[in-house]
């Protein structure tokens, strides 16, 4: 889209909003990507969504990436899309959606400001690294807000936002909505059974009958970096990821395709892992997760198997991931979407994260402020509950 010039804090800048990532120069965007950054806003990653048509105008994201342009190079971007529905937000709006259209107003088209089809916590806007975050974050926000004002778009949602960058949202009048996702953390552990130690006796046993109970089925797991795989993992994981989604039809989160999978190993293997299965007795891949990792971080993203086995979900998801954190030094570990009490008994924890929203219709904004702090109550009781839940061992065991 054409550009629009404009003056903040005394630097002239050019505006231009782009209807692809792949408008803008690689290098010029990841310049903007600090290294702490998720890796769901790096290039490559955008690429392959846009590229492989897993995010597009046909699957109802509609990219809308505002950048600062500073003679030619790029100072700031806010990746973005237009949305007339919610599906792969993994916000469930839905009940905000059914209350404002009940009395008449519009709740879609939304802007949106999110990790794509990803249960992430870590967006953000980017800005390079001579330039303040902050003042970049407010001269692009007038912007959206005058883009949305103008076409009758009736808000602007940033999910899944990054809680440091977002401090200065609510300054700006973007009202927070709280919701729970669950995070395993590496305490320096030394080995596995040092982190058994955490758990109660009886639980400190069923892990380990859990996690040991491949061997006796004639089973390997372990973990193989991208750089390591083959091209059979990433074609295998689209069949994992394609049975998973069919056994849970019509709750299926059937958002990536197969060419996104196959993009993923041309462009993203130093970001991806796999924690495979295989049959001793064949070697034959029977299961499957895949990881993304970034620094400090893994992601755990899709899992899929070709028979159903007893504890196998748990030791290639969850188990085997701890494990590599361990040997790696990795800290945190995402096992995606979903706060369910089986993660909570094998040691991931409920924690807060915030999206935020600004509406431009009055009485929007008034039924959001007073309802949304009884709601964020109501998610700190259930984060409460979910922790209640974690097995560890109190001072008797």
């Amino acid at each position: 889209m054409g550009g629009t010039e404009f003056m903040s804090t005394g630097q002239k800048f050019q505006l231009k909003i782009h209807s692809s990532i792949q408008e803008i120069p690689k290098e010029e965007w990841n310049r903007l990507v600090s290294p702490d950054a998720v890796p769901f806003l790096d290039w490559d990653w955008l690429y392959i969504l846009e590229k492989s048509g897993s995010v597009s105008p046909d699957m109802d994201w509609h990219p809308l990436h505002f950048c600062l342009w500073d003679q030619g190079q790029l100072a700031a971007a806010a990746p973005l899309y237009l949305r007339t529905s919610s599906g792969g937000e993994y916000l469930h709006d839905y009940f905000w959606a059914e209350a404002v259209m009940s009395i008449g107003k519009a709740w879609y088209p939304k802007m949106v400001g999110a990790p794509a089809c990803t249960p992430a916590e870590g967006y953000r806007f980017l800005a390079a690294p001579e330039l303040d975050l902050h003042a970049a974050t407010v001269t692009l926000l007038e912007s959206i807000e005058t883009l949305c004002t103008q076409n009758q778009i009736p808000s602007v949602n940033l999910i899944w936002a990054d809680p440091q960058w977002s401090a200065v949202l609510p300054s700006l009048g973007y009202m927070a909505w709280d919701h729970n996702h669950l995070v395993w953390e590496n305490e320096n552990f030394s080995s596995f059974d040092d982190y058994l130690a955490l758990f109660s006796k009886n639980q400190r046993k069923n892990i380990r009958k859990e996690y040991a109970r491949h061997k006796e089925q004639g089973i390997s797991i372990k973990v193989v970096p991208g750089t390591e795989a083959t091209e059979e993992h990433y074609s295998r994981m689209f069949e994992f990821y394609t049975i998973t989604n069919d056994m849970h039809v019509p709750w299926d989160a059937r958002w990536f395709n197969e060419e996104w999978f196959i993009l993923l190993e041309q462009h993203c293997r130093h970001s991806t892992a796999f924690s495979e299965a295989r049959l001793d007795s064949t070697g034959e891949i029977i299961a499957m997760a895949i990881l993304i990792h970034k620094g400090d971080r893994i992601w755990g993203r899709f899992w899929g198997a070709f028979e159903d086995i007893r504890d196998l979900h748990f030791a290639v998801c969850y188990y085997a991931p701890m494990d590599w954190c361990i040997e790696k030094g990795i800290r945190y570990f995402d096992p995606g979407a979903g706060a369910s009490s089986h993660k909570l008994r094998r040691g991931f924890k409920a924690q807060r994260n915030r999206s935020y929203h600004k509406f431009f219709d009055p009485i929007v904004t008034k039924l959001f402020r007073d309802n949304i702090k009884a709601i964020n109550r109501r998610d700190q009781a259930r984060r409460d509950s979910l922790n209640e839940l974690q097995p560890y061992k109190k001072e008797t065991d």
